[in-house]
């Protein structure tokens, strides 16, 4: 029987939901439009301030604040993001979210993947699940395009993480 035990926090929360926004194209498209056309157009006031008004210290400042936007605007967005996560839960989800996750496998009954979780035990058929995908940090067993178990390797408590790993990944190829 493969099994690991393992703590879920709410920076591994935050961390898959950032890499799930780093992703969408639509939004790195957005950010790229926000962080360059916004300074073009101050660049621009600032010029026309200079050439026109020949007031250099007004069009220093501009460019000064224009190059801060291009340069802090990504970040500020990526705190707003991980606020914005939050507090899409409230305190009662949050309780039944985070703690300590036991992920199994049961080779006397192979169709499903075991969880038993602060919300409480459910099993998920093999065939339901999508990938199993690697990261620095972090194993993910997707359920769907967009929800995943996040099994950070810092906190993995009892149990050998690669071997699981692997092993769910056998189990979905094997019934997909």
């Amino acid at each position: 029987m493969f099994e690991i035990e393992y703590e879920f926090r709410e920076e591994d929360l935050i961390h898959f939901n950032e890499i799930q926004f780093m992703r969408n194209e639509e939004i790195q498209h957005n950010i790229r439009k926000n962080r360059w056309i916004v300074p073009g157009i101050m660049i621009l006031i600032g010029s026309f301030y200079y050439f026109y008004y020949g007031d250099m210290q007004s069009a220093g400042y501009i460019v000064v604040i224009a190059m801060l936007w291009a340069l802090l605007s990504p970040k500020i967005m990526m705190l707003d993001l991980r606020r914005q996560i939050l507090k899409n839960y409230t305190a009662k989800e949050k309780i039944l979210m985070f703690g300590t996750y036991t992920l199994s496998i049961d080779p006397s009954n192979p169709n499903y993947l075991f969880e038993k979780s602060p919300s409480g035990k459910n099993k998920m058929a093999w065939s339901d699940l999508v990938r199993v995908e690697y990261g620095k940090r972090y194993v993910y067993i997707y359920i769907n395009l967009n929800t995943a178990l996040v099994i950070p390797v810092e906190t993995v408590k009892k149990g050998n993480l690669e071997q699981f790993a692997e092993q769910a990944d056998k189990m979905i190829e094997r019934f997909a």
